[in-house]
């Protein structure tokens, strides 16, 4: 088999998604992926960003498809430099909790229903979380901090935080709810 019968083979096995093609790619090029998305994100996102990547790679046959040969690694360059420029836009746009909590304070009623808030949170605390997200809890909900500034804090991923911050979500307003039919 020639080289370009070899290359043609690895192209048609790449376009197929063969998982064997798309792990030798991780493996090689985790780093200029890595270098890629690490001008435009954050060492929080940087991660997430690069297995996105990578899960897009793995999962969208039209984005395989669209690599036609040549040098896989000044693809994989653009592909990534492009979605971290997208996730970028993305967290852009997010309105932080604390804009949110300013707005909130702000209205008339604020000293009675502050109160009340306190006493809530100090029940969801002694109730229902879990003391395991305790941390999550304070940093994204009390403190208010990004989930940037969230996840340096607490020396995790961002993925972790906001899958975290997702769950405590969800108890809390099922909390909030059970609170509400009582």
């Amino acid at each position: 088999m020639g080289a370009a019968s070899a290359r043609s083979d690895w192209l048609r096995r790449f376009h197929e998604g063969e998982r064997g093609i798309i792990e030798a790619i991780y493996r090689e090029h985790f780093t200029t992926v890595s270098r890629a998305v690490g001008t435009t994100t954050g060492p929080a996102d940087r991660e997430t960003v690069i297995h996105e990547i990578f899960l897009r790679l793995l999962s969208h046959s039209a984005l395989r498809c669209s690599f036609q040969g040549g040098d896989l690694g000044a693809w994989l360059s653009v592909v990534s430099r492009n979605h971290a420029m997208d996730c970028a836009r993305r967290r852009r746009r997010e309105i932080p909790a604390s804009v949110a909590a300013a707005a909130d304070r702000a209205s008339p009623d604020w000293g009675e229903s502050g109160i009340e808030a306190r006493l809530l949170v100090e029940r969801f605390r002694r109730d229902a979380l879990p003391p395991a997200w305790a941390g999550v809890f304070d940093a994204r909900f009390i403190r208010q901090l990004s989930q940037e500034e969230a996840a340096a804090a607490l020396g995790m991923g961002r993925t972790t935080l906001a899958y975290q911050e997702a769950r405590v979500r969800r108890l809390l307003r099922r909390f909030v709810v059970k609170g509400v039919r009582r």
